[in-house]
């Protein structure tokens, strides 16, 4: 039994190295958990621009008062529906609406950063592009050909995309060959390939991404908005997970005093004892 759960665990750790190195490189995300005003910030943006379709059905809107909202201007500024100060936050898309929509429900958002991460939310949010060959019009490098059309895009603007492959391959004959393929994506989402064949390359098989169309300024500030977005949905997923690593510094802490007194204690008992 032994031999198979320890066979079991080294499977599972290599599926999981595998998995990360496929996996598209991910951004650090700014930590901004202590950050009252850009979890405000990230709580305004995610109910204009996710909650239409997503919910977050774990989650109350007077929990949002630990941000330092007061339940007016919860009232004023996140409610529009009719929704009460103390009910979930649901969305008011119907299951069968989404399935013949995006092909899927869009899944709750609820813990999310737990699953996911929140460096996955960060790359993800800042990695649509335009292309018209899926049927929302858009694509993510960090999830291809997901079902959703970017939710950002008036904050992001239009950007061209360009990515250039090499990878090695084998012709017909089974001959190796290095291929390099460029595709250009436009503002409007259309794509010209091209591809040709690198003779006698010696460097390592690259996938670059390069964006254009979007001022420095325009993106940064498009970049600030989806890092508080993700840290708002990291602050969702455990709202009291700065009270409970605050309290595991005390707890420790009240352990090696506990310590310390039972072992000089043990010394006093026995001192005496030869």
């Amino acid at each position: 039994m032994i031999k198979k759960l320890l066979g079991a665990l080294a499977l599972s750790l290599t599926c999981t190295v595998a998995v990360a190195e496929g996996a598209f490189p991910l951004d650090n995300a700014p930590n901004r958990l202590n950050d009252m005003a850009a979890l405000q910030t990230g709580a305004k943006l995610f109910v204009n621009d996710c909650l239409n379709c997503h919910s977050a059905s774990l989650m109350r809107y007077n929990k949002l008062t630990d941000l330092g909202l007061t339940d007016d201007e919860i009232k004023k500024n996140l409610l529009f529906t009719g929704t009460k100060v103390g009910d979930l936050m649901t969305t008011a898309m119907q299951p069968e609406d989404a399935k013949a929509w995006f092909g899927t429900e869009p899944p709750d958002l609820s813990v999310i950063a737990r699953a996911k991460g929140i460096d996955y939310i960060y790359t993800y949010l800042r990695s649509f592009y335009r292309d018209t060959a899926q049927s929302t019009g858009w694509n993510n490098l960090v999830f291809p050909k997901v079902a959703m059309p970017n939710p950002l895009w008036q904050l992001e603007g239009p950007r061209a995309m360009r990515r250039v492959t090499v990878a090695e391959s084998k012709t017909p004959a089974g001959k190796e060959q290095w291929v390099r393929t460029t595709a250009n994506y436009d503002n409007q989402g259309y794509s010209t390939i091209n591809t040709e064949v690198l003779k006698d390359y010696q460097g390592a098989a690259v996938d670059q991404v390069t964006f254009s169309g979007v001022s420095n300024a325009q993106r940064a500030a498009f970049d600030n908005d989806a890092a508080d977005i993700a840290n708002f949905l990291q602050w969702m997923s455990e709202p009291d997970q700065q009270f409970r690593k605050e309290m595991g510094a005390w707890v420790v802490l009240f352990l090696l005093v506990l310590l310390v007194l039972a072992w000089r204690l043990n010394a006093a008992y026995w001192k005496d004892v030869k």
